[in-house]
């Protein structure tokens, strides 16, 4: 059927409408695309072009050069050592087992090595490098780079770690440093990001934890380009950051080398103070141990020996060990007297071997008395009686007072680990720590450096050091933080009477230099290095009646920990002191034969050249002896001066 005229052309208008209303349509729509490109790209050009920089730009830290240690004469005592070690990067690997076990015929890797780098690589992002080994030989390194084609993301490099070069020498002091953990970010409330770093360093313990921000420096920060995946294409710049700073301690490393041998075995700690400055001369705790094992990453086996030693070879004895003081603890108690004016250094009192108060009897270490001791007499033949006369006239609130002055039940601020405060104790304290009220026998016990009082040996060497000085020196450990040297403040005068402090030091002198005194065989001879000082013996264990009824059974015939503890303080020359010494030597029996000649040595060592004391200042008797003894001790070679930073 035909359509008419009419009908067509209806027919074509209604298709020139639809087509004119799509076309607008479609126009439109190029419009709002053309408008949103424009947006996007005129108008946002620079807000997506910094958006799409970051995506393809990363900033990443460069861990410091950290700062090192040195010896008040500048030699090296921690530093930075080149080390060569083998990382993997899961991304690149594949299959990091495989890899794992074709690097196994290359170098030396045990199972457990195995296992521990799968359990890293599974822990981190897969472009993050996993150490395999380290403190490789370069030999080993060789082997890897020579075989990389068939080792994919295996990488070797080269980096600096820390080391000891005096190992355990300075283990006490110094520290260690070790992987941050957890535990390390959860005790810092705003870490710093370099502490995120896998496998960054820091310090656990010693100078190494407590100058931790001295010694670590600053970051520098480098700009890589990356991939979608964040895996490094290339680095487009880089900033260096700042080197930590170098610490010079006051210890003397060979004096330090010297002392720790001379204690050798023995579970014992010794402290050399210099009694003018307060510098510390020697620190040491015995037996040690070697940091570098820690660094490394110490095995079960080296930790359980450490930890299962009754000789606690990782405590600190020196700062953290709290002894009774026993005898040495007997200048305080004469200079509280003396200065209540309860007694003067001529006031006698009668010893007839024991003291009898409240129904108990306290025995004098000499069972048949003294008789008629005045001072000098009762610190030189260190009679118990006398003391536990003169603390019941001047009470133990006096004696407290005068055992802080002389830097006794106080921290003292050092840069070490854990230092004790030890216990100086009064009738608040009692009361605040047990509820209970003071009673005689605590004071009688106390008098003698027993009951509840309690010293570390750096305490005695800084009591030594007032007592000797007549100021209240405070003991210095660093000498010099960068370039600058640490001004050494003059120490206030102690506020004890000069002529009440000669009386005490009188006391000491006759400890050592007269014939009845207890430290007598310990004398120095050379008339310029005369010494002083105070043996003490503490008992560990109660001596009941019936024991000492039978007799005292001897400290040889005990088990070792059941043994007294032996103590010795003296400060020398006698005319013009210089140093100071303290050392306590755990269950080693009597004082002035164990300790005493340990701190003679010292003494002599800090105050002549050379590295053995000169035979010449000992007793003509002694001498055969004390040459076997000095020429046997194994002395290390210290290196001389370093005098650069070891950038390597």
């Amino acid at each position: 059927m035909r359509r008419s005229a009419r009908d067509s052309e209806d027919s074509a208008r209604k298709v020139n409408r639809r087509a004119l209303f799509l076309g607008g349509a479609m126009t439109a729509m190029f419009a709002v695309l053309g408008a949103r490109m424009r947006y996007l790209q005129v108008d946002q050009a620079d807000e997506f072009k910094l958006l799409a920089e970051e995506n393809r730009i990363n900033i990443r830290l460069i861990p410091p050069t950290r700062g090192q240690i040195f010896d008040r004469n500048g030699r090296l005592i921690a530093g930075n050592e080149q080390n060569y070690r083998v990382v993997i990067t899961r991304e690149d690997a594949g299959d990091v087992e495989a890899v794992l076990r074709r690097l196994a015929d290359v170098i030396p890797l045990t199972e457990p090595d195995i296992e521990r780098v799968m359990t890293e690589a599974k822990r981190h992002s897969p472009f993050v490098p996993i150490i395999v080994a380290d403190r490789m030989a370069w030999d080993d390194l060789s082997k890897v780079a020579i075989n990389a084609p068939s080792l994919p993301g295996v990488t070797p490099e080269v980096g600096l770690s820390r080391a000891y070069p005096l190992d355990t020498d300075f283990a006490h002091v110094v520290g260690y440093v070790g992987p941050v953990s957890e535990n390390d970010l959860a005790k810092i409330e705003d870490p710093d990001p370099l502490l995120k770093i896998p496998e960054f360093q820091i310090g656990k313990i010693g100078v190494e934890t407590w100058m931790e921000g001295t010694l670590r420096g600053k970051a520098g920060t480098k700009r890589i380009e990356v991939n979608a995946y964040g895996r490094m294409m290339r680095e487009i710049d880089r900033v260096e950051g700042d080197a930590g700073d170098d610490i010079r301690l006051t210890i003397d490393a060979e004096i330090q080398d010297f002392v720790q041998a001379r204690l050798g075995a023995e579970s014992a700690a010794a402290v050399a103070i210099d009694v003018i400055t307060g510098d510390i001369l020697a620190i040491c705790s015995s037996p040690s141990f070697d940091p570098n094992l820690f660094v490394r990453g110490i095995s079960f086996k080296d930790y359980a020996a450490l930890t299962e030693n009754d000789h606690r070879p990782l405590a600190n004895k020196a700062v953290q060990g709290a002894y009774p003081p026993g005898s040495t603890f007997k200048m305080v108690t004469a200079l509280a007297a003396l200065e209540a004016g309860v007694i003067t250094p001529e006031t006698s009192v009668y010893c007839p071997g024991h003291y009898e108060t409240g129904g108990r009897r306290f025995h004098c270490w000499k069972r048949g008395g003294h008789g008629m001791v005045s001072l000098s007499r009762s610190l030189s033949e260190s009679c118990d009686v006398y003391y536990y006369d003169i603390a019941q006239r001047v009470g133990i609130d006096k004696i407290a007072e005068m055992g802080r002055r002389l830097g006794l039940g106080m921290r003292h601020d050092l840069p070490m680990s854990a230092i004790t405060e030890g216990i100086m104790p009064d009738k608040a304290w009692k009361r605040q720590r047990y509820e209970q009220d003071w009673r005689i026998g605590d004071t009688i016990n106390a008098s003698i450096g027993q009951g509840y009082v309690l010293a570390s040996p750096l305490q005695l060497a800084v009591m030594t050091a007032r007592v000797a000085s007549g100021r209240a020196v405070q003991p210095r450990l660093v000498r010099s933080v960068g370039d600058s040297e640490l001004p050494v403040p003059e120490a206030p005068p102690l506020g004890v009477d000069g002529s009440l402090l000669r009386s005490v030091r009188q006391g000491m002198y006759a400890v050592i230099n007269e014939r009845r005194g207890t430290g007598h065989t310990n004398r120095i001879v050379d008339p310029a290095l005369v010494m002083a000082g105070k043996s003490g013996t503490s008992q560990v264990r109660n001596i009941s009646a019936a024991e000492r009824a039978r007799g005292v059974i001897s400290n040889d015939q005990l088990p070792w920990n059941r043994r007294d503890h032996a103590l010795f303080v003296g400060f020398a020359p006698f005319d013009a002191p210089r140093v100071a010494v303290a050392v306590v030597v755990e269950h080693g029996g009597g004082g002035s034969s164990v300790a005493g000649p340990i701190v003679r040595d010292v003494i002599l060592r800090c105050l002549t050249p050379g590295p053995l004391p000169p035979l010449s200042a000992y007793p003509q008797s002694q001498r055969a002896r004390i040459e076997t003894l000095l020429t046997s001790l194994p002395l290390r070679k210290i290196e001389p001066e370093v005098t650069t930073r070891s950038r390597a």
